[in-house]
């Protein structure tokens, strides 16, 4: 089955020809930053599955983890899309409020809680990990 993802504009559309992998919660510092606020649900996919059409921009950054990243975002609307690391890059992780179906794959876990505001809600239903999960 093919999912579709986009940017609020229309300006960016994504098709996916594979099925999720996983999906989680991240609270590091740098999706808090994406989330404005919160942190983000990102579902990760095979690199190889994702055809991108429109045009995007890229910033990089050092992750909290140590990993080089890409993340990529509408140049027109600012919607955030998705990250890619360069130490995975048969990985790319999609923004789950960017896919049409974003009840595709629930968070099946909840990533760098240490750096979480004291508000935020962790559901303690999942699985919670102060920094990175374990490869």
């Amino acid at each position: 089955m093919t999912h579709q993802a986009g940017c609020l504009c229309g300006q960016v559309r994504i098709s996916i020809d594979a099925e999720p992998l996983a999906a989680r919660m991240c609270w590091c510092r740098l999706c808090q930053y994406l989330g404005g606020g919160s942190g983000t649900v990102n579902v990760c996919f095979p690199s190889d599955k994702l055809t991108v059409n429109g045009d995007l921009r890229w910033h990089h950054s050092v992750a909290d983890s140590g990993n080089a990243m890409r993340r990529g975002f509408c140049p027109e609307c600012g919607t955030p899309l998705f990250s890619l690391a360069e130490s995975r890059p048969h990985l790319t992780f999609v923004r789950a409020g960017a896919l049409d179906d974003p009840d595709l794959l629930a968070p099946q876990a909840v990533i760098w809680t240490d750096a979480a505001p004291a508000w935020a809600h962790l559901d303690p239903d999942l699985p919670h990990y102060p920094a990175q999960m374990p490869p």
